[in-house]
């Protein structure tokens, strides 16, 4: 499903990454670990396009999307999960899992998707009228995900 080749990127003149390459197959559950500064987040940004690689591959369902722009990975379906949640906190749960279902294949399925993240985190179907700001650290991460979910 996600495939990396020998990325390059970086800040400036300074380079972060010298050629990680990784595989993620559907349905796996794959984490990125390692101590501060070594890179994590500058191969998800290169990867979802808000960092330009400097060189390597990136593909995602046997396309390559190297170098396509953010939103165009987007239409296809992938969704970054940012640290801090950046939920919309004055608007309900509800409304904050429909912003999620912005591109176009995505409007299409909206009940369809609610439907598949109600069963996910059903604790967000009790919650539907809640304000997102006043949901638990957790209960923002969960809807935090869902939203990305509803893109699909």
């Amino acid at each position: 499903m996600l495939r990396v080749e020998d990325l390059q990127s970086g800040y400036g003149s300074m380079q972060v990454l010298w050629g990680p390459s990784l595989e993620v197959k559907e349905g796996a559950i794959t984490s990125l670990l390692g101590p501060n500064g070594v890179g994590k987040t500058t191969l998800l940004r290169t990867v979802f396009g808000s960092i330009k690689p400097w060189a390597g591959r990136v593909f995602y369902d046997g396309r390559e999307v190297t170098y396509l722009p953010t939103h165009k990975k987007v239409e296809l379906g992938m969704v970054l999960v940012p640290e801090g949640r950046h939920l919309f906190t004055g608007m309900s749960v509800e409304e904050n899992l429909t912003m999620g279902a912005y591109p176009k294949r995505a409007r299409d399925r909206v009940k369809e998707s609610l439907e598949l993240v109600y069963s996910l985190f059903p604790i967000l179907k009790e919650r539907l009228r809640q304000k997102a700001g006043s949901l638990s650290g957790g209960e923002q991460q969960m809807l935090t995900i869902a939203r990305a979910l509803m893109t699909r």
